[in-house]
């Protein structure tokens, strides 16, 4: 188990000081260098700048929240600096994979984006840079240890948070009233704070594969799992796995060989667990990957590029990923500048992956909406800001795999996306929250509530999935999934279904309110049908694994549960749904709806008028109590 940092593995920071280590080197070279400092982004810049008297400064456009107003504070300290040479300035700039002028261009759907055909931009050759001004503090390489003093020195709040789940995780393990504890239900799920991208692999195969180094290793960091280093040392691993299918008598090749077995869980998918990281780091670029893969496929096809994809497996893996992690950027920047009712895109990276959320209102207490599958976060456009309205302040996320956010090429679990949001809570919102969640949305809520309970205030229930089964008392369950090729062709024939049924699947979940299952939701699903990845996520169909019921989920919880069921769902029998509950979740409030399976979308002032009532009333509670100690 890795030893994590607010979230950061080792590893990862172990691979930005490799990083840091070769950009110096390179920058030296050139007779330049790489400034070092510590502090704030604001402080350390306007230090610099008024040091310098600079009047450009330049910066890599961002696409995260965190970062972008992080960018935004920068600028406005720089205006308020002036000198004889100059008022100094911002300037973004960004790097394109595709030769193309304007987002303004992107079209909403992947399929047509294809069909554009744009050109891809080769990779930038070598730079001639300024020599350098040495009589400046250019400050010295720190050590993993530096780099973890300053971030527990200035951790905050987000400190706090990890330590107090840290804590909670301890206490859980040690209750005596429980017939299972946590770590028997979800088998690992406590020990793995953070697994960030590169470390999909499971333990079982990487042991079998841990031997002494060869001299040119890309595994620079002590476990070993993932591919960094100098960028010289990266292009050499991306030629081994390129060429994989060749052979190779070189160690570090055949070292690359062996990890890329380990880490293919399914077709395609070591590339983004080896490379991940860093393309993150931007230790090796998005077009320099596809450039040299396909450079190599005209080597391995006689100067030819075949109309029908790439012609190895591997090259195929690389291609694709850097495709796809490209489109996804593309649309989060597109996003960043539009809104839904008012309610504007931001991105949060998760495990290395771009989310999208939105957040509504300014104070009162925290909700987080989890939607269902196939949905996104603005299939709640009619109750966030309505519930903030009254008083809350409401978040609303699109899980990884749906929707605009990213759809990587992972196995996805039930578990994969309780992780999701139990970070959400603890690095976006920062508090515990009052977890509403429709269908599959509803049951990872409920996972979140048992696994961590400190980071849930109650629970709301919009036609949740999972089901009841009296006297379970914790089987062992695993997150482990295997995928086939059934399910891969499953997927395929599924995708190809829904996309022509689209229309009368959605329109069935609202029999009261047709009208709400309009053209733009419709669209918005379409569109997202098209993603690259999307038919990884539709195979995950074939193995969610729901076994453990929503009455061993919710033990403990019951009088901070409030269950609102459609009673025309067509996918579920809600009345015997309803009768199970109320036998075996003793204390849980439920309340019946004359709605189908979306009963929030079809029923928003009701809905919304409930959820209000429900947080405010238990808030009372709260304050009440609270005054009495």
């Amino acid at each position: 188990m890795q030893q994590l940092y607010y979230g950061f593995p080792d590893d990862m920071l172990e691979l930005l000081l490799f990083a840091l280590k070769d950009l110096k080197s390179s920058l030296r070279e050139q007779g330049s260098n790489l400034m070092i400092r510590f502090g704030t982004a604001e402080s350390i810049i306007e230090g610099l700048v008024k040091e310098v008297k600079a009047t450009n400064i330049f910066t890599e456009e961002e696409v995260e929240f965190d970062l972008w107003r992080m960018v935004e504070g920068v600028k406005e300290t720089l205006d308020t600096i002036s000198f004889a040479e100059g008022t100094p300035k911002l300037a973004i700039w960004n790097s394109p994979f595709y030769d193309m002028k304007s987002l303004k261009e992107l079209p909403r759907s992947y399929d047509e984006f294809k069909r554009m055909k744009l050109p891809t931009m080769s990779p930038l050759s070598p730079q001639v840079l300024p020599k350098g001004d040495m009589s400046l503090s250019w400050g010295t390489l720190p050590t993993l240890e530096d780099l973890k003093k300053f971030m527990d020195d200035n951790a905050g709040t987000l400190g706090n948070r990890w330590a107090s789940i840290e804590k909670d995780s301890a206490t859980s393990e040690l209750r005596k009233d429980q017939a299972a504890t946590l770590s028997t239900v979800v088998q690992g799920l406590r020990e793995e704070k953070f697994k960030g991208i590169g470390n999909s692999q499971s333990d079982s195969s990487l042991k079998k594969i841990q031997r002494k180094r060869p001299v040119k290793s890309a595994f620079v960091t002590q476990c070993g799992n993932i591919v960094g280093g100098g960028t010289s040392l990266v292009l050499n691993a991306l030629a081994a796995y390129l060429r994989y299918l060749e052979g190779t008598s070189r160690d570090e090749w055949q070292e690359v060989h062996e990890k890329l077995r380990a880490a293919e869980t399914r077709e395609g998918a070591s590339f983004g667990a080896l490379f991940g990281s860093a393309l993150l780091l931007g230790i090796i670029s998005r077009r320099r990957v596809y450039y040299e893969a396909i450079e190599y496929d005209k080597e391995r096809n006689a100067g030819i590029i075949s109309h029908f994809g790439c012609s190895a497996k591997m090259v195929a893996a690389a291609a694709d990923t850097v495709c796809s992690m490209e489109w996804y950027t593309l649309l989060a920047l597109k996003s960043k500048a539009a809104s839904l009712g008012g309610s504007s895109v931001r991105i949060w990276r998760w495990n290395g992956y771009l989310i999208h959320y939105t957040q509504s209102g300014d104070e009162g207490p925290a909700l987080l909406l989890v939607h269902g599958f196939g949905a996104f976060w603005s299939h709640y456009r009619d109750n966030i800001h309505n519930i903030a309205e009254g008083g809350s302040r409401v978040w609303a996320l699109t899980l990884l795999g749906f929707g605009e956010s990213e759809k990587p090429n992972i196995v996805y679990t039930e578990v994969v996306w309780a992780k999701l949001l139990r970070d959400f809570i603890i690095e976006v919102v920062g508090e515990p929250v009052h977890l509403v969640g429709n269908s599959i949305g509803g049951y990872l809520v409920a996972i979140v509530a048992r696994l961590w309970p400190a980071l849930a205030k109650s629970v709301i229930l919009l036609n949740s999935a999972g089901n009841v089964i009296p006297g379970y008392s914790g089987a062992r369950h695993s997150d482990v999934r295997q995928t086939s090729g059934a399910a891969w062709l499953a997927a395929r024939f599924l995708s190809l279904f829904l996309r022509l049924n689209l229309r009368k699947i959605v329109r069935s979940c609202y029999p009261i309110r047709s009208d709400r299952a309009d053209e733009w939701l419709i669209q918005e699903m379409l569109r997202a049908s098209y993603d690259p990845g999307v038919v990884v996520v539709l195979e995950s169909i074939f193995s969610f694994d729901l076994s453990v019921p929503l009455n061993y989920l919710l033990q403990g919880f019951e009088k901070r549960v409030l269950v609102l069921q459609g009673m025309k769902d067509p996918i579920s029998d809600s009345k015997s749904r309803l009768d199970m509950l109320r036998e075996h979740c003793e204390g849980i409030i439920i309340r019946e709806l004359d709605a189908g399976h979306c009963p929030h979308d079809e029923k928003p002032e009701e809905v919304n008028s409930i959820i209000q009532e429900w947080v405010n009333t238990l808030e009372s509670e709260v304050l009440t109590t609270s005054s009495r100690r």
